[in-house]
């Protein structure tokens, strides 16, 4: 969903193998699919050659140009989306928290600040920073997702509502929209929820893989038909991943409502596998995952340096 890093693809022959193996699959509609298929595990993602260029160079720069504290907060801000396109997410916070002092303005800068104080559990200080870019640039519809899913999590279902719906309004034919929506809707009447995902669904376009995520909540395909959409027009290992992280963590919150918690965290470990750091459901994977063990979401990382 969010921002994606150009990656070369790897080992083609691989891939025709796999998608070999895609055709073959076959199971009951009722039954989860299991997670020990091959075709189904994914290969984490490797950080690429580019990304580590980008970061040693703005590094260089950062270190012996002449800069103004504006194009530095820029570079800072810059690296740190590097940082946090490969997990490196306390080197990514120290690099925002840096934008932010020397351009206080960098509305970027306080949402992705906000998104990690989220998946550590300060919640306050979340709605604080998700605040602070909605004032600096009040059409950051990004801010209103990452600040719903901070009042989500915060267990405020009404205020959470009220930002996804926001979000959804923004682009109403992007399928994540849609789900976001529904998952914070469920919250408050599961019900009324699910009739207006279906009322949503007509405005999608049937032929974007992801609108199949939205059919599966709909009940209009099996799980297993939602697994094996995902061989649908894969262009390589990058593609692959980046569905399989998806498709596991919105397969993971379903199975979380029909109360099968063990089936969701198994998905959700399988979202961490895929290694797609940038994309929310993998940001959020191990919220759900420790809000599911009943552990606490602290870091100590969040500790001032």
């Amino acid at each position: 969903m969010l921002s994606k890093l150009s990656r070369a693809l790897k080992r083609p022959a691989k891939m025709l193998a796999l998608l070999a193996v895609l055709a073959t699959v076959t199971g009951c509609a009722m039954q989860p699919a299991s997670p020990a298929a091959s075709w189904l595990t994914p290969e984490p993602l490797a950080v690429s050659y580019r990304t580590e260029l980008a970061i040693a160079r703005l590094t260089e720069i950062l270190y012996r140009a002449e800069l103004t504290d504006e194009q530095s907060a820029r570079l800072y801000y810059d690296r740190g989306v590097m940082y946090d396109s490969v997990g490196l997410r306390s080197l990514a916070r120290l690099d925002f928290t840096r934008a932010i002092r020397l351009k206080p303005d960098l509305a970027d800068a306080y949402n992705f600040i906000g998104i990690h104080y989220t998946v550590s559990g300060y919640f306050e200080q979340a709605f604080e920073a998700f605040d602070s870019a909605l004032e600096l640039a009040p059409d950051h519809d990004f801010a209103y997702l990452n600040r719903g899913i901070a009042l989500y999590y915060a267990d405020r279902p009404d205020l959470a509502l009220v930002d996804f719906e926001q979000f959804y309004q923004t682009k109403p034919n992007d399928p994540y929209r849609v789900l976001w929506r529904y998952l914070g809707a469920t919250a408050l009447s599961a019900t009324d929820a699910r009739a207006v995902l279906k009322q949503q669904l007509t405005l999608l376009n049937t032929e974007d893989w992801a609108t199949n995520l939205v059919r599966f909540y709909a009940g209009m395909i099996t799980e297993t038909q939602l697994l094996n959409s995902v061989a649908e027009q894969l262009t390589g290992p990058q593609l692959l991943a980046e569905r399989l992280c998806e498709v596991y963590f919105y397969l993971a919150k379903w199975h979380d409502a029909e109360q099968r918690p063990e089936q969701a965290l198994r998905y959700y470990k399988m979202v961490l596998a895929t290694n797609v750091f940038e994309f929310v459901e993998h940001r959020y994977a191990r919220v759900e995952i420790a809000r599911l063990q009943g552990e606490t979401l602290t870091d100590d990382a969040f500790a001032e340096p």
